[in-house]
């Protein structure tokens, strides 16, 4: 059994939902993120998802998008994310830190080259947000090899053969989007998304952690109530754009903390 569909399956078992927060690498440094990912590890984070910058971000909302722009104009690479990784593991960290990216600075680096280095460097499982599953048998293949956990995305307009296929490709969890569009904080949760969830988990037999567009404390323990994961990113990354990175870890601290209790209760 891969290592995050374990580790969710085992908190499943013991009724917890994970808490898997987002930032994105190298914003505003990598030394911000060092500690911005210790910070939410020592929250309660039970993953961590690092995005890698793209000067493309298709999937990203303006608050993603806005940080990618900062980390690429910091001179954040690929490489420099994976040397992060390392070094955090060789201080001794556990948490598991799955790779948020597009595929094209995957490809870049070669996909051979990638899944070794990263996996060598103590990564866990990524997420190509934009690769389909249709497109990733070599994919699939090479991240499994290097035992890299992979994760593909299912949406509310996923129909049911294509969720066999992303369940299928999936080795970590599937990663549900909770409601059409970009990431990005929502004032509320999308009304369809328990019938949504319901009928995902009637097809999907991997773990499935929800995202896009949790905000609150609120949203995070309805998601959980429904849900293997939840999944939080534009919230804590607007910390970063609004605050200096002092007072911007201090604010992720707390609102994961706060996230964490309420999917906990």
């Amino acid at each position: 059994m891969a290592g995050l569909r374990k580790l969710l399956d085992k908190l499943k078992n013991k009724g917890r939902t994970a808490f898997i927060p987002y930032f994105t690498a190298g914003d505003p440094s990598m030394e911000w993120t060092d500690k911005f990912l210790k910070t939410l590890a020592s929250a309660g984070a039970d993953v961590v998802e690092l995005g890698v910058p793209f000067s493309d971000p298709i999937a990203d909302g303006p608050t993603n998008q806005r940080a990618a722009e900062r980390s690429l104009r910091a001179g954040t690479t690929l490489a420099d994310i994976i040397d992060f990784i390392e070094r955090f593991r060789r201080e001794g960290n556990k948490t598991p830190v799955v790779l948020f990216s597009y595929f094209n600075p995957i490809l870049q680096m070669g996909l051979e080259a990638f899944a070794r280095r990263a996996r060598e460097a103590g990564a866990n499982g990524v997420l190509a947000v934009d690769l389909p599953p249709e497109e990733a048998r070599e994919y699939v293949r090479v991240m499994k090899a290097h035992k890299l956990d992979t994760i593909f995305l299912a949406s509310p307009t996923t129909p049911p053969e294509r969720l066999r296929l992303v369940d299928k490709a999936s080795s970590g969890f599937v990663y549900y989007v909770s409601r059409m569009g970009v990431t990005g904080a929502r004032a509320s949760l999308s009304d369809t998304l328990r019938e949504e969830l319901a009928r995902v988990r009637k097809v999907v037999k991997k773990p499935v952690a929800v995202g896009f567009g949790i905000s609150t404390p609120e949203q995070a323990r309805e998601v959980a109530a429904r849900s293997d994961g939840v999944v939080v990113g534009s919230a804590l990354v607007s910390f970063v754009e609004k605050h200096p990175p002092e007072q911007a870890r201090e604010k992720m601290r707390e609102l994961a903390s706060q996230m964490v209790a309420a999917i906990r209760k």
